[in-house]
C-alpha cells in the first residue's frame, strides 16, 4: 500500500504520481492522508488503481476518471466525478452541487445526501445517492441512470432526454416534459443490479421510476409555452 500525504508533499504531487500509474502498476492500492478539503484530488486518473482519500475534500474530486476505484471517507465539494468515464467513486459523507454532472460511464455512490443539480447533463454515468436530492437534479440528463433512495427537490428532470430516474421517496416536483413512467420487469432488474453495487439494502420495488414524456425533442408550436 502507498501512502501519500498532502499536508506534507502537497496536491499537485499528489496527482502527477496518480496519473503517471499505468495500465499494468503494481502500485495499485494509494491512501491519501491529510485531505484538508483541498480540491482536485485524484482528478484524470487512468488506471485500475484504487485510491483511498482519509478525510473531505473540495471541487472537482476524482472527476474525468478512468478505471480507478476512488473512495473518499468523508464529504466532497462540487463536482466531485465530474465527466467521468469509467470506473467507481464512493462518497461516504455527503456531496455538493453537480455531483456527477456531465458524466459519460462508471458508477458514482453517494452515501449520504446530494445538494442540487446531482447528475446534471448525465451522458451515461450510474448515480446512487443513498440519502437525498436537491433541486434541478438531472437537468438535461441525456442517458444513464439516477437512483435516488430518498427524497428529490425541486424539478427533477428537468428538459430530460433518455437517462432513467428512480426514487424511493417523494419529488416534491417535476421538471418540464418529465413524467412518471411504468416500472417494467427490466427496470427492476436494472434497479436492483444498481443497489446491490451501491451497497444498499433499499428494494426495487419501493422506488418509482421517472424518464421523459418526449415533448421537447424538436419544435412544436403546441408547445411553445413549454420551451
Amino acid at each position: 500500500m502507498q501512502i501519500y500525504d498532502v499536508a506534507e508533499n502537497g496536491l499537485r504531487g499528489l496527482n502527477a504520481t496518480l496519473q503517471a500509474q499505468g495500465k499494468e502498476t503494481n502500485q495499485t492500492n494509494w491512501v491519501v492522508q491529510n485531505p484538508k478539503g483541498s480540491h482536485a484530488i485524484a482528478v484524470g486518473l487512468d488506471a485500475p488503481i484504487d485510491v483511498t482519500v482519509k478525510g473531505s475534500t473540495g471541487y472537482y474530486c476524482a472527476g474525468m476518471n478512468q478505471q480507478a476505484i476512488v473512495r473518499v471517507e468523508g464529504s466532497v465539494g462540487p463536482g466531485v466525478a465530474e465527466n467521468m468515464l469509467s470506473g467507481t467513486v464512493i462518497v461516504e459523507g455527503d456531496a455538493s452541487q453537480y455531483a456527477g454532472a456531465t458524466g459519460h460511464g462508471g458508477l458514482l455512490v453517494i452515501k449520504g445526501n446530494a445538494s442540487s443539480r446531482c447528475g446534471i447533463s448525465m451522458k451515461g454515468i450510474d448515480i446512487v445517492v443513498h440519502g437525498n436530492i436537491g433541486h434541478m437534479s438531472a437537468f438535461m440528463a441525456q442517458a444513464g441512470n439516477l437512483v435516488v433512495c430518498g427524497d428529490a427537490g425541486d424539478a427533477l428532470g428537468d428538459s430530460l432526454y433518455e437517462a432513467c430516474l428512480f426514487v424511493r421517496g417523494s419529488v416534491k416536483s417535476l421538471g418540464s416534459d418529465c413524467i412518471e413512467k411504468e416500472m417494467r420487469p427490466e427496470h427492476l432488474e436494472l434497479l436492483k443490479d444498481l443497489l446491490e453495487r451501491a451497497g444498499s439494502d433499499a428494494k426495487p420495488e419501493e422506488f418509482r421510476r421517472y424518464g421523459s414524456a418526449r415533448q421537447l425533442y424538436n419544435f412544436d408550436i403546441d408547445n411553445a409555452a413549454a420551451y
